[in-house]
């Protein structure tokens, strides 16, 4: 080879490719955007606080139903629509996020006093049946059990209206 096919081989070419600030550039802007949309679609904090409520109170509405068939007597769920406090089986207590609003639909004559809400759980697996709601600004949740089957199953609803 000779010396000059040598250094045109050497030499360098001219920005082929992006700059490594460039590239940092770029998954920044991907990054605030995924981030900006994810909030958008789950509500930011309001939602992730929905979610998680609406996780704790299905877990503790479930788990009060095994308590009273692995133990072979009725165990009651509470819950204090004004001020968020509920109570599951074996003293399992808890507190809702101020945000939320709850309303609670159930039987009459299981309730403990005045304003407070309970689902009963029944050794055999029944329920008295009962549906608590959770609503946001945005976007709220329907806990249902079932009064045949004990059963918790939920669903997205629409939340309050300004």
């Amino acid at each position: 080879m000779t010396h000059a096919a040598l250094r045109h081989r050497r030499r360098p070419r001219a920005a082929a490719g992006m700059t490594l600030l460039e590239m940092l550039l770029v998954i920044a802007l991907v990054a605030v955007s995924a981030s900006l949309a994810v909030m958008a679609m789950g509500g930011g904090r309001e939602g992730q606080q929905l979610r998680s409520a609406v996780r704790e109170l299905n877990a503790q509405l479930r788990y009060t139903r095994t308590q009273a068939i692995v133990h072979g007597q009725m165990q009651q769920f509470q819950i204090n629509p004004a001020t968020g406090q509920w109570q599951a089986a074996n003293g399992r207590q808890g507190q809702l996020p101020g945000r939320l609003r709850v309303r609670f639909t159930g039987a009459a004559q299981l309730q403990p006093s005045a304003g407070i809400g309970a689902i009963a759980f029944y050794p055999d697996g029944g329920a008295s049946g009962g549906r608590i709601e959770l609503i946001g600004q945005r976007a709220g949740w329907q806990l249902d059990v079932a009064w045949i089957t004990g059963q918790v199953a939920g669903k997205a609803i629409a939340g309050e209206r300004r």
